[in-house]
């Protein structure tokens, strides 16, 4: 079985090549029950190993890089967090053709959440902002640059190109009006802080409802603490977002920020995924409706 393809240059990943490098390169666990895993994610293609462990390659040269900055990160940043987040256990290095570094983690216990189908939406409201608080709470000392670090208004004009190539799959018109409400705020002036950056239904596992570990780091490093607010868009529904709000204490111009994150990153993820990630895209256009449903009841 091999994992879906979505991308024009990512590597051919099947069950047969991860029996072989885990053979060469981890002996231990050759012998191990190896089975894909039917995620959404887009970076990586996982495997389930055992019972307990998860193999995680990246699909493409550019997720290559967030091998050995998890594996270095996850350990330091783990214990003050209030859930779980993935243990490596393991570093592969590129063999039998494939081409980059990849790991073996530990297996994490835990359900994608399903938007619009939350059992305690207000629970899981304080549980994602009690993650995000001690998250930015960490001390960023010698820490990277997040993939999505930038000031927002450097996306304008990928934003726009996304708004322009969507015309007719979403109201271009009022997806302008949203991205231009959130260029208006005031930027952020702060000093970066710690920020996970992907905070999707992909990337996170409730067990009875509750958050119970987090996953993907991919895009983790120092940013804009705004940006971590797209869960709200993402997961929760709009009653929701008043608590994870509250919680954390948010000011109006980082909450119109983090709408305007959440809204560029959707519109970029629809425009990329629409054909490849039916799942993905499905999410995106969610996150469109709730961002404009949601400028359209504060104005």
């Amino acid at each position: 079985m091999g994992a879906r393809t979505m991308h024009a240059d990512e590597a051919r990943i099947e069950v047969s090549l991860v029996r072989r490098l885990l053979g060469a390169q981890f002996p231990r666990w050759a012998d191990l029950p190896v089975t894909a895993i039917d995620s959404a994610g887009t970076s990586n293609a996982m495997f389930r190993l055992g019972e307990d462990m998860v193999v995680r390659l990246p699909r493409i040269e550019g997720a290559a890089g967030d091998v050995e900055k998890e594996h270095r990160w996850l350990p330091r940043l783990a214990p003050p967090l209030p859930v779980a987040v993935p243990v490596p256990l393991g570093k592969g290095v590129p063999a039998e053709g494939y081409p980059w570094p990849w790991s073996v983690y530990r297996w994490l216990e835990g359900d994608n959440p399903v938007v619009g189908r939350l059992a305690e939406p207000g629970a899981l409201a304080g549980d994602l902002a009690e993650f995000v608080a001690a998250l930015h709470r960490i001390d960023p000392v010698d820490a990277p640059a997040s993939y999505r670090g930038e000031p927002l208004a450097e996306r304008d004009a990928a934003t726009r190109r996304a708004i322009g190539d969507l015309d007719g799959i979403v109201d271009a018109g009022a997806a302008t009006a949203a991205w231009e409400a959130a260029l208006r705020v005031p930027a952020w002036e702060g000093p970066g802080v710690w920020v996970h950056a992907d905070l999707q239904p992909g990337n996170l596992l409730l067990v009875h409802g509750r958050l119970g570990a987090v996953i993907d780091f991919g895009c983790l490093g120092l940013g804009e603490p705004a940006v971590d607010l797209i869960v709200a868009w993402y997961v929760l529904p709009a009653g929701a977002r008043d608590v994870f709000r509250a919680d954390l204490d948010v000011d109006d111009a980082t909450w119109v920020r983090g709408r305007g994150w959440a809204l560029s990153i959707a519109l970029m993820e629809l425009r990329y995924y629409r054909e490849s990630n039916p799942v993905m895209a499905d999410i995106a256009r969610h996150v469109v409706r709730e961002v404009l449903a949601d400028l359209g009841r504060s104005s």
